[in-house]
């Protein structure tokens, strides 16, 4: 099922990663959506999408919460397909507002799910992030139950035609509240602050997600989790890409941060399948099909995908390129 003729909706689509979504849909010479809709709880942001240029006839500006499952019933009247994108991710924001956190991520993607069923959405697809491997903090905890949540509701959709799935990817280069942003700021002082010099993190740029984000809702059967093979790096490194000349200050690890993240755990590797560009995690449960999937190979048992294991690591060099739209030529 492509993205032709069809009628898509973007929850929390004024982020990063819905603009740039939306962006490269208007702009494909291979997607001809119908419509598509952006759903936010903000009108300043909508309206400042708006007058920067997303004008084009086929956008909707639908105001409404996650939260309120009776405008999501309203909002996805209609829809082929929907991109979950709406989430609380800031860390400390949601140490701080644990319950906020627990009813945007959690009450949320039940209302999201809920209200796909009850409108024959086609299909859902949920974005989540390597901090909900093996949670330590509150934020990773709400998407881990979040990727449940889709993944079984594939049973509470049973013989209807809503199907749903998740992709769990890395940090966003350059997305609203990413470090890029800070290490640029800071900068401007001479001095940029790490927390642990050992750490590393997973990277895709805003349009890669995007591309794995169609690909994965065109693949989908409905219940994996999509792992993209993306690159990691040191932050030690980037902030020597972003900033220099800079004088660096270990600052400590905060609380709810990992040195190292993890896309695929060894328990999820035993029923993970690895493809050239990613890795499909299926679900255990007695409704998915050994059909699905059935020509790619499976991966080694006590397999595990993380930051610090990656093949795919990312030199100062690299990461100069990857940030030299923000940074200017090094």
């Amino acid at each position: 099922m492509s993205f032709n003729g069809q009628t898509i909706l973007v929850t929390g689509g004024t982020g990063s990663f819905g603009k740039n979504f939306i962006k490269m849909l208007l702009s494909s010479s291979d997607q001809h959506p119908k419509k598509l809709i952006i759903f936010s709880r903000d009108e300043l942001k909508q309206h400042e999408m708006q007058v920067s240029g997303f004008d084009d006839p086929r956008l909707r500006f639908f105001i409404g919460d996650v939260r309120d499952v009776t405008r999501l019933r309203r909002a996805f009247a209609g829809v082929d397909i929907v991109i979950h994108a709406a989430a609380l991710k800031q860390v400390p924001a949601c140490e701080y507002n644990p319950i906020e956190a627990v009813a945007t991520n959690v009450d949320g993607a039940r209302n999201v799910i809920d209200a796909a069923i009850d409108t024959g959405v086609k299909k859902v697809i949920a974005l989540s992030t390597d901090k909900a491997v093996n949670p330590v903090n509150l934020y990773g905890a709400t998407k881990m139950v979040a990727e449940k949540l889709f993944v079984q509701a594939n049973a509470y959709s049973g013989s209807g035609p809503t199907r749903f799935s998740c992709v769990r990817y890395g940090n966003v280069v350059a997305s609203r509240g990413s470090v890029i942003p800070l290490f640029l700021e800071q900068r401007k002082n001479g001095k940029v602050t790490i927390t642990d010099a050992r750490m590393t993190r997973f990277w895709l740029t805003l349009d890669q997600a995007a591309q794995f984000v169609v690909s994965c809702t065109e693949q989908m059967r409905g219940g994996e989790v999509f792992v993209p093979k993306i690159p990691s790096m040191n932050i030690r490194d980037l902030a020597q890409a972003v900033a220099p000349d800079c004088n660096m200050e270990i600052i400590g690890i905060r609380p709810g941060e990992k040195v190292h993240e993890v896309l695929v755990s060894e328990d999820e590797a035993r029923h993970t399948l690895e493809l050239e560009d990613k890795f499909v995690i299926q679900p255990v449960h007695p409704w998915w099909s050994g059909d699905n999937w059935k020509d790619h190979r499976g991966i080694a048992d006590g397999f595990r995908y993380t930051s610090d294991n990656n093949p795919l690591a990312m030199t100062i060099a690299d990461l100069k390129v990857l940030v030299s739209d923000l940074v200017g030529a090094q």
